[in-house]
């Protein structure tokens, strides 16, 4: 157990490291950021300011602090299984950004050092802090919809990426793949929190309908059968906008279903009863900040550690998998050796 509040350093500046700052000035009384580590100096200059925290331009400097009790990574994807190893080396918790590391050599060295080091690691999969989500699962652990048969997940949009503004994105030594292994992230971690199973199977197939200047795909439909024996559809693009009647989620089982556009949370049962819960704007990434704090002061596992982010990564390389040889793909043989 760790005493509070809970003191952390954010490893890497760029975009998404924006809404993890106000994450932490979101939850004063728990956390405080007092680092940030950027090798672009202005870049963290500019997420330390706010919380009147220290700069480095070297992450490893900042992890010889005895004071930071955890660290946050929000670096490019490449770059997260080396922060992650030296971090669980230095004894500090780790939330990490998304995905938690890029394949199964990079998971066997991420398991062996966060649990040899015995220090906490949550992955950052902030969907799962919206309240439909959280409402649906408490739906669902109440037995509401009996026996889950089949869930689906939708994460797509138009995105105006092109050769000049995509960065590291575009090159897939880099990204670790295309869309799937982004974006599609989201719905992957979110058909596992709802299906509440490992994944066993899978089957794929990537499409590159208009960002043709990737080397990866910029869509994906994948196929996932659960352990449970709930079967799960992802649908995830950044070529294209859904149609107005798309669901972000669903879920059908022996009593009924449920399903939700991302605000407003509707169910339906066989006898006839239905319902529907409304939301307002949902703090994502205050919540998961929250939650990583009050598991580290509690000194209890978080919703999503690293055997659950490793087993997303095994869904989206087992789709990869399933893309290139045009069959089901296992997912067991590309998770970390026990």
């Amino acid at each position: 157990m760790t005493q509070g509040p809970i003191k952390v350093g954010l490893i890497g500046a760029g975009s998404i490291a924006g809404v993890h700052v106000d994450g932490y000035l979101a939850n004063p009384g728990i956390t405080r950021l007092v680092a940030v580590a950027d090798v672009v100096p202005e870049h963290a200059r500019r997420r330390a300011e706010p919380a009147g925290a220290q700069v480095y331009t070297d992450y490893r400097e900042m992890l010889a602090r005895a004071d930071i009790d955890a660290v946050d990574i929000c670096l490019p994807h490449h770059l997260h299984r080396e922060a992650i190893v030296a971090a669980a080396e230095a004894g500090k918790h780790i939330l990490c950004e998304k995905p938690l590391c890029l394949s199964h050599e990079e998971a066997q060295a991420v398991t062996e050092a966060v649990e040899r080091a015995g220090v906490t690691l949550m992955c950052a999969h902030n969907q799962l802090f919206s309240a439909p989500v959280a409402k649906a699962r408490e739906l669902l652990d109440s037995g509401l919809l009996g026996t889950v048969y089949e869930v689906r997940t939708t994460d797509s949009f138009y995105n105006d990426f092109d050769p000049a503004n995509m960065g590291w994105r575009a090159t897939a030594e880099t990204s670790g793949g295309g869309e799937l292994i982004d974006t599609g992230y989201h719905p992957s971690y979110l058909l596992m929190h709802l299906a509440a199973a490992e994944p066993v199977e899978v089957v794929a197939m990537l499409s590159t309908h208009r960002l043709t200047f990737m080397e990866g795909e910029d869509s994906a439909q994948v196929l996932v059968r659960f352990a449970n024996g709930v079967v799960g559809t992802i649908t995830t693009s950044w070529a294209y906008t859904p149609t107005a009647t798309t669901e972000r989620f669903s879920v059908v089982g022996a009593k009924g279903s449920l399903h939700s556009d991302g605000s407003t949370l509707w169910y339906r049962l066989r006898g006839g009863e239905d319902g529907a819960f409304e939301f307002g704007p949902s703090d994502e990434y205050g919540g998961e900040i929250r939650h990583f704090a009050e598991s580290l002061l509690a000194g209890t596992p978080p919703l999503h550690g690293h055997v659950e982010g490793i087993a997303v990564l095994g869904i989206i390389l087992a789709a990869y998998e399933s893309a290139r040889t045009r069959a089901i793909a296992p997912v067991t043989a590309l998770l970390p050796t026990p």
